[in-house]
């Protein structure tokens, strides 16, 4: 398994991860999230560039929300099917504040970006904030759900 790569600062983070990081606090901006005060925000790049954004959307019959990494992810989708996704930073804060809190996608988030590499055939690097000031990327999404559940799963009786 590929090994996480761990940050002490945000400045230290690569050139690319840092622009994701800052359009994600940008589409946090845009969270709409009157229950829980906190607010994410996701950004991911594909191959050609191109940058899609997700904010978190809260409701009031709390299943109906969204997470801001799958509404990232399924702009991107739906806007540009064709073209992989590189890498997304998730970042969060408190619903007012100027400073970002550590945070890390959620289960279901975790595993529809899984859904996705798995589609492309290719990794998804993922960038988070795990402390005050430390910040990891992870190599894939594959590496946050080890015992992971893909359509693998799904054809087991079929295979021979």
């Amino acid at each position: 398994m590929s090994e996480f790569s761990l940050f002490k600062n945000f400045d230290d983070l690569d050139q690319e991860s840092k622009y994701l990081a800052h359009k994600a606090k940008e589409a946090a901006n845009h969270a709409h999230a009157p229950y829980s005060k906190f607010t994410v925000g996701a950004a991911l790049i594909l191959e050609d560039g191109s940058v899609v954004t997700g904010a978190n959307y809260e409701n009031a019959a709390y299943p109906s929300g969204m997470c801001a990494e799958r509404v990232a992810l399924y702009a991107a989708s739906a806007q540009h099917a064709d073209k992989r996704i590189m890498k997304i930073a998730v970042v969060a804060k408190k619903k007012g504040g100027k400073e970002l809190v550590p945070a890390s996608s959620c289960g279901p988030c975790r595993q529809v970006m899984l859904e996705f590499e798995t589609n492309q055939k290719k990794p998804i690097s993922i960038v988070m904030q795990t402390d005050e000031n430390t910040w990891v990327i992870a190599p894939s999404a594959a590496s946050l759900l080890p015992f992971s559940f893909t359509k693998d799963n799904l054809d087991i009786h079929h295979k021979k």
